[in-house]
């Protein structure tokens, strides 16, 4: 799903909001989840999970073409991590116990 479908399904659930009104409610959280993992913060969302910023090091890698050695700077990547409604209801046949990270 991509944003606009997100504004489009929130507007056919809630017909008595404007568009406009969702577009931007929709903007403002999204941009706020942004921010918050920019200053290096988790969000997270009760039962829908976790979103964190990883740190990967700089590390030396090889190009796969030519076998030269490559220096790759230190870099911060998004991850998610489900909660347990959305791991339940992706997952309705396993036990609900799942592994602690």
């Amino acid at each position: 799903m991509i944003r606009s479908e997100l504004v489009q399904r929130m507007s056919e659930a809630h017909p008595h909001l404007k568009h406009s009104d969702i577009e931007d409610v929709v903007a403002v959280i999204l941009d706020e989840i942004v921010e918050t993992l920019a200053s290096g913060n988790r969000v997270e969302l009760r039962g829908f999970g976790a979103f964190s910023v990883k740190r990967r090091p700089a590390r030396i890698a090889r190009n796969p073409k030519t076998g030269e050695k490559v220096p790759v700077a230190e870099k911060f990547v998004p991850a998610f991590r489900t909660g347990k409604f959305l791991h339940k209801n992706l997952n309705p046949d396993q036990d609900s116990s799942r592994p602690k990270r």
